[in-house]
């Protein structure tokens, strides 16, 4: 399988379990790697064979920027289920990064990875 790969996707969300991360909100990072076939595409140089990866990119903004959840968990969920309804997407791996997230020690990042699949 052919990889797809966006890395470092920035935006804006209010996702977090304390009122302070919701009225406030902070930035999160996301990277998506698809798993697809990009043969077809290659052979007829047909972007309607693939997948665009500026409009997911636009997508994947606009959950982040959306609805707020709890967990980061729950909107890398939603971001696999995104990437998944483009038909040749067969497999998403996404990595949610919350880089200002509320710890009381000094930290780099903390990320939530998922692969999700058709199959």
């Amino acid at each position: 399988m052919d990889r797809v790969a966006l890395r470092g996707l920035k935006a804006r969300g209010h996702h977090g379990v304390f009122a302070k991360e919701r009225e406030e909100g902070q930035t999160f990072i996301v990277d998506l790697v698809l798993g697809l076939d990009t043969r077809p595409a290659a052979a007829g140089d047909d972007l309607s064979k693939t997948v665009h990866y500026g409009v997911v990119a636009e997508e994947v903004v606009a959950l982040v920027e959306g609805e707020p959840v709890d967990l980061i968990e729950t909107l890398a969920e939603r971001i696999a289920l995104s990437c998944l309804k483009y038909a040749p997407v067969q497999e998403v791996e996404v990595c949610v990064h919350k880089p200002d997230a509320p710890i009381t020690v000094p930290f780099d990042d903390v990320t939530v990875t998922i692969t999700r699949s058709r199959v």
